[in-house]
């Protein structure tokens, strides 16, 4: 890998039933999602995720640091869950290798990783029953698949209460988190527990430590 060249991770969505939702509720969701990758630029270095909206209700980052990128999609997840159960995406992940600098609009990026990761978002289309993907040939698509399960019946109230959880090296404790939500502690804790956060947590701790992100 010359100098120039770095590993990223790309995040590929479509918003679930778009046309249902309607134009006002799409333009709700894609706020939602621009405000979330403008909070993970932090986990970047503050490095910005250059989330693009593509084909109307599609959109697109880049994350500089390609183990967070299941760390990332649930957070997505879990910022459109908040605004009512019927907001969800399709989110289709590839970890891939790109040269120089990232311009603001991913459209315009033909490497490989970017296509790989649409081509994910593709092959989702034809298994209803999975809503998220990551191309990888072993343990991180079997993870995916085990977060997708514990997450996609979020309900909003779960959601709200833990993406505040999601950051990297997250300290929050459960009477901070009822603070921000202006809800009792005993109320966020049920909330955490029915959304799967002990498993959820378990899952990104391995991840985060896995030597294929820390060589």
């Amino acid at each position: 890998m010359s100098q120039n060249t770095r590993k990223i991770a790309v995040l590929t969505g479509d918003l679930v039933n778009s046309t249902g939702l309607g134009p006002e509720k799409v333009e709700r969701a894609f706020r939602a999602l621009e405000d979330c990758a403008e909070m993970q630029a932090e986990w970047m270095g503050g490095q910005s995720l250059h989330f693009t909206r593509h084909r109307g209700d599609g959109w697109q980052v880049a994350l500089m640091e390609p183990k967070y990128a299941l760390r990332s999609a649930l957070c997505f997840r879990a910022a459109l869950r908040a605004l009512g159960e019927e907001f969800d995406s399709y989110i289709g992940m590839a970890e891939g290798e790109t040269e120089g600098e990232i311009g603001p609009d991913l459209n315009a990026e033909t490497v490989s990783v970017f296509i790989k990761s649409g081509e994910a978002l593709e092959d989702l289309k034809t298994t209803p029953e999975v809503s998220m993907c990551y191309i990888d040939p072993g343990i991180y698509d079997a993870l995916t698949i085990s977060l997708d399960y514990i997450s996609n019946k979020w309900t909003p109230s779960q959601a709200q209460a833990i993406i505040h959880t999601l950051s990297p090296g997250n300290d929050l404790i459960f009477t901070e988190i009822a603070e921000k939500l202006g809800k009792s502690r005993q109320a966020v804790s049920k909330s955490l527990r029915a959304a799967g956060l002990a498993h959820i947590e378990l899952i990104l701790e391995t991840i985060d430590r896995d030597v294929r992100f820390n060589a």
